[in-house]
């Protein structure tokens, strides 16, 4: 019987991503698991069709010679250097060997970052989880501990994490002898390759728990304690440690990053560590000088005295009025930007009042339009 396509296998197109392949494997491989499913035999079928496509198709090398030729890439029948090519199993247990001598020069761990990586025991690490909390402005000034609930897997009390029925345990695989690791002879080499029988695990449950199926954890809301610090900005990362998804029959688990976004506010706007205001002051106030009374981060109120003759976009500068920088001992400063208001509904008074100051008016009170139309009129008279 002719074999599927691998691609066809997993659900994927032919452009489809790294990512996108080990997204499709891991869920695929979820679904029709042999522990999930005791005595079916297609499903069982079926997770080695999902397993054999996936160690094609994850290999870059392998993959390009699969787009090329197809499963004759690996059955011998093309690109081969000499007789007797090398099938998909020794393909696989190759790739096995060189995950393993790598793995021990890096630490003994398969990948970096993330989820569902299988230690040597078999364990597997529970996934990373990310949670996104939103926070005032003022919260990021002063910092503040917060409760979240967070729905993740853990551990299951019925069965301790393990995956068998309570009054049981996992049993030793036979055919590793719990190594998780077999080997087999080919040729001039010994082959070591991931165990068929128990995927690594080394172990096998005959009665699975029936509170977790044989997984070793069940989906719970979790309560958990966040210390937000003095000074985070919009996007800042808090790692939890061992929070996140517990590991698959007792592997460690994930961990939790929780991503911050702060709140726009009503009267601020944040540059890093400082703090700008615009502040509207009356023209009275601008044009005789004065002092206002301006809100600051801290939730306090402070005044500032405004110059007389002062103009729309002057700045005045609080130090230290500002944010703190995260982890550091700095903090940054405020700027007040004053806009002058133009006087509007005014009442017949007023008018005579303006009308009186503008006949009264000389130069000096307002020399930059002065100046301005001056230096218009000399330009337009020049050019005729």
């Amino acid at each position: 019987m002719a074999k599927r396509d691998y691609y066809e296998t997993l659900g994927l197109q032919r452009n489809a991503s790294e990512a996108d392949l080990k997204s499709a494997f891991r869920r695929l491989a979820k679904d029709c698991h042999p522990d999930r499913h005791p005595g079916d035999k297609d499903a069982e079928q079926k997770f080695k069709e999902i397993n054999e496509a996936y160690e094609a198709l994850k290999d870059p090398q392998k993959r390009a010679a699969y787009d090329q030729f197809g499963h004759a890439a690996f059955d011998g029948s093309a690109g081969r250097g000499g007789p007797g090519g090398f099938g998909p199993d020794f393909a696989s247990s190759m790739s096995d060997i060189f995950d393993d001598l790598f793995g021990e020069f890096m630490g003994g761990r398969r990948g970096g970052g993330g989820g569902g990586q299988r230690s040597r025991s078999g364990r597997e690490r529970g996934a990373d989880l990310r949670y996104n909390m939103e926070i005032s402005l003022g919260d990021a000034y002063s910092g503040k501990n917060a409760e979240i609930v967070v729905p993740t897997s853990v551990g299951c009390d019925t069965c301790s994490g393990t995956g068998a029925k309570a009054g049981t345990k996992p049993t030793t695989c036979p055919t590793c002898a719990g190594q998780g690791k077999v080997r087999a002879s080919q040729g001039f080499f010994t082959i070591e390759r991931t165990c068929p029988s128990c995927h690594g695990r080394g172990e096998i449950i005959q009665d699975p728990c029936p509170s977790c199926s044989g997984s070793g954890r069940i989906t719970k809301e979790r309560k958990l304690a966040v210390n937000i610090p003095p000074g985070v900005e919009d996007g800042t990362r808090i790692r939890l440690a061992g929070e996140g998804e517990a590991g698959l029959r007792g592997g460690p688990a994930g961990d939790l990053y929780i991503f911050l976004s702060i709140k726009p506010h009503e009267f601020f706007q944040r540059d890093g560590a400082d703090i700008f205001c615009k502040v509207p002051i009356a023209m009275t106030t601008a044009a005789l000088g004065g002092q206002i009374d301006v809100p600051t981060v801290e939730g306090s109120i402070t005044r500032v005295k405004v110059p007389e003759g002062t103009e729309t976009g002057k700045q005045f500068r609080l130090r230290g009025k500002g944010m703190p920088v995260l982890r550091s001992k700095v903090t940054g400063d405020m700027y007040i930007q004053v806009e002058v208001e133009t006087p509007k509904n005014l009442t017949r008074r007023q008018r005579e009042l303006l009308e009186e100051f503008e006949t009264e008016s000389h130069k000096e009170t307002s020399p930059h339009s002065v100046g301005f139309f001056a230096r218009m009129k000399e330009f337009f008279e020049g050019k005729g």
